[in-house]
């Protein structure tokens, strides 16, 4: 597997949104193909933003790669990708973006948040980023495990109370995020989805859940403006209606 590693630089040269772009590794352009990198962001727990992978590639297929760090490791930022068989490592808002991407089959780690993680921590997956309701964005996860790393669920199990981790947040009004048939563990808070401040977007977002399953997917406790899709919309969110996937991702011969 190859290794691409992001280099951490101090908070002093980059700030807010142009971090995003000036420590990540980056791609545009239509058709973008990957398989068997692995993508890092250097920087530990305690450096806030550090995007590890931004991506502006329409019809872009990644396949069996890793994206690891901390707060904001994946920046699916526009368009529609597909990302199949990866793992996705991180803490705050860790896949986010506003593009129309699904995961499919991957590994979701949340990972330790401070450099001193017995204190706890909230985390939320995704923060989704659709500013129109006419877009097509979204975030569809299918057949993922949502789990943590080694090293988080040995202080997880300790005080399981102090650790509360989300599917979601709504990074912007219109954020939309579904999980189809996956499995979650017991560190998924029995909320399932977390505001991003007071009752911002919580009526015009779209959080979903269909068939999970795990520890951490029994849906009784889930807050009331998410939704757990009726099983006739399902195909709403497969590969070919919501990206149109059979028309361009390739098939193995």
């Amino acid at each position: 597997m190859i290794v691409l590693v992001c280099i951490f630089f101090p908070s002093s040269f980059v700030h807010e949104v142009s971090t995003t772009f000036y420590i990540a590794t980056g791609v545009k352009g239509d058709g973008f193909m990957a398989s068997g990198l692995t993508i890092q962001n250097t920087a530990g727990p305690d450096a806030h933003q550090a995007v590890a992978f931004v991506s502006d590639s329409d019809l872009s297929f990644i396949d069996n790669c890793e994206f690891l760090g901390n707060q904001d490791t994946l920046y699916a930022h526009s368009l529609r990708q597909f990302y199949k068989s990866c793992r996705i490592e991180g803490n705050v808002d860790f896949i986010f973006g506003n593009s129309a991407s699904v995961f499919q089959d991957c590994t979701i780690l949340i990972r330790p948040r401070q450099l001193k993680p017995e204190k706890g921590s909230n985390n939320a997956v995704t923060a989704h980023g659709r500013i129109d309701p006419a877009q097509s964005a979204g975030f569809v996860f299918h057949n993922c495990l949502i789990n943590g790393t080694e090293e988080y669920m040995q202080f997880y199990n300790r005080n399981p109370k102090a650790y509360k981790n989300f599917l979601g947040r709504p990074w912007k009004e219109f954020s939309r995020t579904v999980f189809i048939n996956c499995y979650l563990e017991a560190l998924v808070t029995p909320q399932g989805w977390m505001p991003w401040s007071g009752d911002f977007a919580l009526e015009t977002l779209y959080y979903g859940e269909y068939n999970s399953s795990g520890a951490g997917g029994n849906v009784s406790a889930r807050v009331p403006w998410s939704n757990q899709i009726p099983a006739n919309h399902v195909g709403s969110y497969s590969v070919q209606n919501f990206i149109q996937g059979g028309e361009w991702i390739p098939t193995s011969s």
